[in-house]
């Protein structure tokens, strides 16, 4: 090798590690933004006078859109190229950020965490997309793919940090300064870091299916997360249930008809592709459930501050962050199918140890919550990391922002409908440790061997 092609092939690293650094700090903050308001959600109630139904449709907002347009959101990316697509994503995500702060009431804060929602399902497909471009050689975008895995669950993990330590110290309003100030670098940088990816413009867009597909991920979700304040059989959970169930089995029906489907059926047909699907929701749900029983238990039965609360996390996101560093590693050396079966189970094992012991109020923390917060993130990190990888593997360029879209439905998917089902086994012990089975239960399954994939 000369030194030019050394020169260039040190340029060339230099450019990825930039780009790799601002594409996973977007999708870090898209996450992030989810959980921005879940530990003030007390205090905004307090001060906008809210009852318990406006509490949860605030608390769901953002990724009740999230959810429902990612999709088609990968389908845009796909048809007109990731780096446009995640600019006007941005651009929307950016301005929502700025009037979520000033909403003098409910109707504008909750108008500006859908617009939020809608935003971040344009960004983060695309974000995937030219992440492909920036990692052309497989390997190496697998390699990138090892680390993506856990930017999520790192975004969530610092919102439920950052949110009660700004909340106490400043105010709820400034938790938005996070996600304006990143989609704001994110916009000036874009242009000089990122490629200009190659729109599929033969594509068609699929407006039925993409409609169709909204709307019933959207009253799916919204029906499921209201059962917290209604019971199942009331029409305030049915008719929205109901309604979008019907829509989504349409929707089924009418890819399986469509020239050019949103999501082709034999896109979830490969069993190793609908594995790691599963995996990412079922992890993302024991997660999420994980951050509010116990952000409920310590503030709500041991009486801490929120601040205190955040900080009772600490060791959950050190552990997350030594993972994540080691899965990359860990997946060339063993394969990502090991790694994500031993990310299950690690998961589910800490999920068991909260249920037995750490809600216990009269059981100290270091004995009855910490190990429990040390092995989670553990097995958590790891199972992200293999699961994307074992997602992403051999999907073909043209559909990126596809596999982008259907890998963040899966982790909405987990903190949506899994949750609502698990809260409804009995008590906060009882729903951790179905999640930690079904963990453990993934984990048999994607140990089996080859054959299972």
């Amino acid at each position: 090798m000369t030194a030019v092609d050394g020169d260039e092939t040190n340029a060339t690293a230099g450019r990825q590690r930039g780009a790799f650094a601002l594409l996973g700090c977007v999708q870090a903050t898209l996450i992030f933004t989810l959980a921005a308001i879940s530990v003030p959600l007390p205090r905004i109630a307090r001060e906008f006078g809210l009852q318990r139904s406006d509490v949860i449709l605030l608390s769901a907002a953002y990724g009740l859109t999230f959810a429902g347009l990612l999709l088609f959101g990968g389908r845009l990316a796909d048809r007109y190229g990731g780096r446009p697509v995640l600019i006007a994503g941005l651009t929307l995500f950016a301005a929502a950020s700025a009037a979520a702060p000033l909403a003098p009431g409910i109707e504008a804060l909750l108008a500006a965490r859908f617009a939020q929602g809608a935003g971040a399902a344009l960004t983060a497909p695309a974000a995937m997309a030219v992440l492909r471009a920036v990692f052309p050689s497989p390997a190496a975008y697998g390699r990138a793919m090892a680390t993506w895995g856990g930017l999520s669950v790192l975004g969530a993990t610092a919102g439920n940090l950052l949110s009660g330590v700004i909340s106490t110290l400043l105010s709820w309003r400034w938790n938005f300064a996070v996600p304006l100030l990143t989609a704001g670098a994110a916009l000036v940088l874009a242009p000089r870091l990122l490629p200009d990816t190659a729109p599929s413009g033969r594509r068609a867009l699929d407006l039925p299916g993409a409609l169709l597909a909204t709307f019933g991920i959207t009253l799916a979700s919204y029906g499921l997360v209201v059962t917290d304040a209604h019971p199942w059989s009331s029409a305030r959970v049915l008719v929205p249930l109901l309604t979008g169930a019907a829509l989504l089995a349409a929707f089924g029906y009418a890819e399986r008809r469509a020239r050019d489907p949103l999501l082709p059926p034999r896109f979830l047909l490969d069993r190793r592709r609908a594995l790691a699907l599963a995996a990412i929701a079922l992890t993302a749900c024991g997660t999420a459930l994980t951050f509010v029983v116990l952000s409920l238990h310590l503030q709500q039965e041991r009486g801490w501050s929120a601040l205190r609360t955040s900080a009772a996390f600490v060791p959950f996101a050190i552990a997350l962050v030594a993972s994540g560093r080691a899965a990359g590693p860990l997946i060339a050396r063993y394969g990502a199918r090991a790694v994500t079966a031993a990310g299950l189970g690690t998961g589910g094992a800490g999920l068991a140890l909260l249920a037995l012991g750490g809600l216990d109020a009269g059981t100290p923390y270091a004995s009855g919550l910490l190990p429990g917060l040390v092995l989670l993130p553990l097995g958590t990190a790891a199972s992200f990391a293999g699961a994307a990888v074992l997602a992403t593997d051999g999907v073909p360029r043209g559909q990126s922002g596809l596999a982008g879209g259907v890998m963040n439905t899966a982790m909405e998917f987990g903190p949506t409908v899994l949750f609502a089902i698990l809260l409804t086994l009995g008590g906060d012990a009882s729903s951790l440790a179905a999640a930690g089975a079904a963990l453990a239960a993934l984990a048999a399954l994607t140990a089996l061997g080859r054959r299972a994939f």
